[in-house]
This record gives C-alpha cells, sequence and structure tokens, in this order.
C-alpha cells in the first residue's frame, strides 16, 4: 500500500461530527453556544477563586485548577472544529495534529489524577479535619497540582513521538473530532497491534488507579458522614461530595468509553458522539454542577459583582 508524506509539510483531514449529523448547522449553533457557555464558566469561577481571599484554600484551588483543565482542552478542540465547519475546509497540518493530540493527551490526564487528588482533599477534610493543614498544606497543595501536570505531559509526549512516528496510508481522512491515538493508528501501514496493547494498558492503568483512590476515599467519607452527629454538617459534607462524584462519573464514563473498552464494542459515530461530550459538553457543566450548589463560591460571584460590576 502507498504511503503519503507524514512530515511536517503534510495534512490530515478531520471529518468530525458535523457533517454527518442531520442537521450540521443547528448542532454547530448548539456546540458553539456550549463552548462560549464553558469560556464563560470556568473564565468566572477562576476569576471569583483567584480574586477572593475566603478561597484561597486548598479545595478552590485545586478546583481553579480544574477550570483550567477544562477551559484549556475545550478550547484546544472546539474552535478548530467550529472553523472548519464554517470553511468547509477540516485539514489539519502533521505538526498541527501532533500538538493537538498532545494536548489533548495532557490535559485528559491531567485532570484524571486532579480529581483524584480533589477526593483526597475531601477525604482529610471530612475524616481528619484536625489535621487537614498539616495533610493538606499548601506545599502539598501545589506538589498535587505540580504532579497533575507534569506527569501527564511526559506521558503524553511520549505517546505523541511515537504515535506520529508511524508510517501513514494514502488515505487521510481521521473519522474523528480530533487527532487521538485510536483513529490515527488506523490509518498506519504498520503493525500497531503491540503499541495498541501498551496504549490500552497505559490507559486503563492512568483511569483504574486515580480511580481507586476517588472510591476508596468516598467509601471512607461515607462511613464517617454517617456516623456524624449533625444534620447541617452531614448535608454539607454529602453536597460538596455530590458535585465532585458527578464530574467523576462524567470524567470516567467518558474516558473508559474510549481507552478502555475494545475497539469492536463502538463505532466511530459513537466515538465522535463521545469526543463531543468530553471535549465541549463536559467542560461547559463542570463549573456549573461545583457553583450553583456551592454557598462560598455564590457568595464570593455575588461579592465580585457588587464590587466590580454592580456598585451600589
Amino acid at each position: 500500500m502507498e504511503h503519503w508524506n507524514s512530515t511536517l509539510g503534510s495534512s490530515f483531514l478531520l471529518m468530525g461530527i458535523l457533517k454527518d449529523s442531520g442537521t450540521p448547522e443547528l448542532f454547530c449553533a448548539t456546540i458553539s453556544a456550549l463552548y462560549l457557555l464553558a469560556l464563560t464558566s470556568n473564565g468566572l469561577l477562576l476569576l471569583v477563586i483567584t480574586k477572593d481571599v475566603r478561597l484561597h484554600v486548598p479545595m478552590y484551588l485545586l478546583l481553579g485548577q480544574l477550570s483550567l483543565m477544562d477551559l484549556l482542552f475545550t478550547s484546544v478542540v472546539t474552535p478548530k472544529a467550529i472553523m472548519d465547519f464554517l470553511r468547509s475546509e477540516p485539514t489539519i497540518s502533521f505538526g498541527g495534529c501532533a500538538l493537538q493530540m498532545f494536548l489533548t493527551l495532557t490535559l485528559g490526564a491531567a485532570e484524571d489524577l486532579l480529581l483524584a487528588f480533589m477526593a483526597y482533599d475531601r477525604y482529610v477534610a471530612i475524616c481528619h479535619p484536625l489535621n487537614y493543614m498539616v495533610l493538606v498544606s499548601p506545599r502539598v497543595c501545589w506538589l498535587m497540582v505540580a504532579t497533575s501536570w507534569v506527569l501527564p505531559s511526559l506521558n503524553s509526549l511520549g505517546h505523541t513521538l511515537y504515535t506520529m512516528h508511524y508510517p501513514f496510508c494514502m488515505s487521510r481522512e481521521i473519522r474523528h473530532l480530533l487527532c487521538e491515538i485510536p483513529p490515527l493508528l488506523k490509518l498506519a501501514c504498520a503493525d500497531t497491534s503491540r503499541y495498541q496493547l501498551m496504549v490500552y494498558v497505559m490507559g486503563v492503568s492512568f483511569l483504574l488507579l486515580p480511580l481507586s483512590v476517588i472510591v476508596t476515599s468516598y467509601t471512607l467519607i461515607l462511613f464517617t458522614v454517617l456516623h456524624m452527629p449533625s444534620n447541617e454538617g452531614r448535608q454539607k459534607a454529602l453536597v460538596t461530595c455530590s458535585s465532585h462524584l458527578t464530574v467523576v462519573g462524567m470524567f470516567y464514563g467518558a474516558a473508559t468509553f474510549m481507552y478502555v473498552l475494545p475497539s469492536s464494542l463502538h463505532s466511530p459515530k459513537q466515538d465522535n458522539i463521545n469526543a463531543v461530550f468530553y471535549t465541549i459538553v463536559t467542560p461547559a457543566l463542570n463549573p456549573l454542577i461545583y457553583s450553583l450548589r456551592n454557598k462560598e463560591v455564590m457568595g464570593a460571584l455575588r461579592r465580585l459583582l457588587g464590587k466590580y460590576i454592580l456598585p451600589t
């Protein structure tokens, strides 16, 4: 089979999902609205956490990092998909594809680790409140943040370089919303079975290890909450934890579908729908899930609006 020149001067065609939908214009408008919502809600949450000193605690520092990751994640994918549809030119350069793959892998894995650290933070706050400032000190908190960024970056760099070193076949069409490992390997003209196995093992490890931390943390939290004498304290703990568990469910559900389930169990169209969910829908919903039921965040938002936008 012929190869095409997979160098920095060549390009792929990102076919995505917009043109395959029944009403592409409506779907494009919906995606654009969700992207604007993601920009506004995550940007506002970051601003509130940065400006209000009452929120300068580990829990909200980690939440701010989650909003930053969501903001970057959706911005790496969504504007490109919208512009490709509007211009009817779904091309992406070889270098652009590699960069998009590196960024999405990094941000996805970083969010994976961060959700585990957030679960640990809630565990310490609820189960060991007297030792909270020791076990989750500012130094420990920043170490968790640094780990969430550095380890995924190194892992993603290795995967990106290895994936892009393959020779690709004459077909340049990537039937996916973005450049990811599974759809790209389908275009390779070499035997990728061993590498696909490695990707599967790494994907399962990166998902299951943090997930085990989350499950363990919330199991212990549940036992502690059930023995709380105060109904108010119990309700506050459950509200905080339910928000986090909702986000965890959305993230791990989409990631498991893409990287854990065998490719024979899902079609390219299903992969595209799943990609829309975790790159566009989830980043738009996460800040709403965390903020609308959080009295501290809503109070900080009212103070910010009262001071800078709606002064009395």
